[in-house]
């Protein structure tokens, strides 16, 4: 089982290829808050888990819910990268909804 986590944090360091602080920038921008879904509030689910990658980020020990949480980051971004638009993406909401996942592309 500890292989298996440390599989999971493997994987979510390497495909959150942010810096904490990078990150925290990022979810400051208004590119960041046009994105997402919006459950509650003014607040989007994607904004909610971009603030619970850049804690997980500043850990070094991790508990299940924390596991949990780094698995369906990592299931996003597999998901939503390969739904990667034709051109140029820089501008898009596909790159900003991506980055505040975490992961520049």
């Amino acid at each position: 089982m500890a292989e298996a986590q440390d599989d999971t944090v493997k994987e979510f360091k390497q495909a959150v290829n942010m810096s904490r602080k990078e990150l925290e920038q990022w979810l400051e921008t208004e590119e960041s808050q046009s994105v997402g879904q919006k459950k509650e509030g003014d607040e989007s689910i994607g904004h909610q888990s971009g603030r619970h990658i850049v804690e997980l980020l500043g850990k070094k020990d991790y508990s299940e819910a924390d596991l949990r949480e780094m698995k369906r980051v990592l299931s996003y971004i597999h998901r939503h990268s390969a739904q990667r638009p034709e051109g140029d993406v820089e501008h898009t909401r596909w790159r900003y909804s991506l980055k505040t996942g975490g992961m520049t592309h």
